[in-house]
């Protein structure tokens, strides 16, 4: 039989659009954290909650949109959902009001997970086939990481640009002037992506077959029934804290190492460009070794990374210190983002039903798209400006990275003999 694996171009337009959707709810407020603070007028909590009426339409989303993945090929979903995302950039740039914020962040929750989240995850196991989930899901995430970098990058270089000559003493006006081009540009990109996805992302006949007529409570249980499944719920759960934490690393640079904003900005995209580096590393070794193995590992490397910073030895005058933190728990987070889905194959969850799983692990495992901006905006905020709001922010990155490392080596421990 000739082999309808789906083509590199169609990886490589799956990781642009897997997050150029992201940018504009995500990427782009934890670059420029503190602008986007001062141009919405809102506090770290509020700027949270916005994020948590993302989750809870996410919530719904993910167990909604799942079974569609599984009833449908993915190209038109994503194409679709790039476009009505898009859309709500053209909302953010007018500066809404909160509740108007609120509301766009739970139309953002719908555009980029009903239509878009489970098509992603099945089309890449899809390509991965039987022997290349490390691959698979490793260039998937260390790509997207990519395409996120290169959006901030583009996005400093934009909002620099617009700036006065000495950026640390722009204007309020100035910044938020600077900051619209930023968004106008991104939504237009993110519209043109969704072309080329309508296009020329062309599913195989491999991927058209991977469907169901129609969704079964009794593919539902037999989903629930795997214990693999469950254990991966405690694992996302955990490693997407740490992910969601990063979103603060900007706002350190700038509040305890006493960076202006533009370099601020600077090291929020100097994570960026270490997601793809993680990303693609233990993609291509994770098919050579355990990638249940790799998974404790990252996750050992993001407790670390938590308890350097939570240790409050991280000061102005240990800048080096800074980048070397910096860059350990950017490893052990993007590892585990780029590991966490590459396990389903191991942990026996069928092809056919991945649309459903992972609509179902991402139910429980995406939660902290709910709780994780109130929890750290709360921690920030009570000590607004000062270096122990961020070590207790750390804290808690260190206590889920715990929990999902211990989860981690359970899920090793029952499936690793068969990688």
């Amino acid at each position: 039989m000739k082999d309808t694996k789906p083509s590199w171009f169609y990886l490589l337009l799956l990781i642009l659009s897997g997050e150029a959707i992201f940018i504009l709810p995500f990427v782009l407020p934890r670059v420029f954290r503190p602008t986007v603070l001062d141009v919405l007028e809102v506090d770290n909590v509020q700027l949270g909650l916005c994020f948590s009426v993302y989750g809870l339409v996410a919530m719904v989303s993910y167990i909604l949109g799942g079974p569609l993945a599984d009833k449908y090929p993915p190209r038109k979903l994503i194409a679709i959902a790039l476009w009505l995302t898009a859309i709500g950039g053209f909302l953010f740039l007018q500066y809404p009001a909160l509740w108007l914020l609120q509301v766009l962040y739970g139309w953002w929750g719908f555009t980029t997970i009903f239509l878009f989240w489970a098509p992603m995850i099945k089309a890449t196991r899809v390509w991965g086939g039987a022997n290349s989930q490390g691959k698979a899901f490793g260039f998937l995430d260390g790509g997207r990481g990519l395409t996120g970098a290169l959006f901030s990058l583009l996005g400093v270089v934009v909002f620099s640009f617009f700036l006065s000559d000495f950026p640390a003493e722009a204007t309020l006006e100035q910044r938020k002037e600077a900051f619209t081009y930023v968004l106008y540009s991104s939504s237009v990109i993110i519209i043109l992506i969704g072309v080329l996805v309508w296009f020329f992302m062309k599913t195989p006949n491999s991927g058209e077959k991977e469907v169901l007529e129609r969704i079964s409570w009794e593919d539902i249980k037999q989903v629930l029934r795997l214990p693999s499944v469950w254990l991966l719920m405690v694992i996302i759960l955990c490693g997407y804290v740490g992910y969601k934490i990063t979103d603060i690393i900007s706002q350190y640079a700038e509040e305890v190492m006493h960076y202006d904003q533009v370099d601020a900005a600077k090291v929020g995209t100097l994570l960026q460009f270490l997601r793809p580096t993680t990303g693609i590393i233990f993609g291509l070794i994770a098919d050579k070794l355990k990638i249940t193995w790799l998974l404790v590992v990252s996750f050992v490397l993001t407790l670390l990374g938590g308890l350097l910073f939570a240790s409050g030895i991280i000061a102005p005058t240990t800048t080096l210190l800074f980048f070397m933190s910096v860059v350990v728990i950017a490893a052990g987070v993007y590892a585990t983002r780029a590991l966490y889905f590459g396990v389903m194959q191991v942990g026996k969850i069928p092809l056919t039903l991945t649309g459903t799983a992972v609509g179902l692990i991402s139910l429980v495992g995406y939660t902290p798209d709910v709780f994780a901006g109130p929890a750290y905006g709360t921690l920030l905020d009570a000590h607004p400006g000062e270096e122990i709001g961020h070590q207790h922010v750390f804290w808690m990155l260190s206590a889920f990275a715990l929990v999902g490392g211990v989860a981690a080596l359970v899920y090793h421990r029952k499936y690793g003999k068969a990688t």
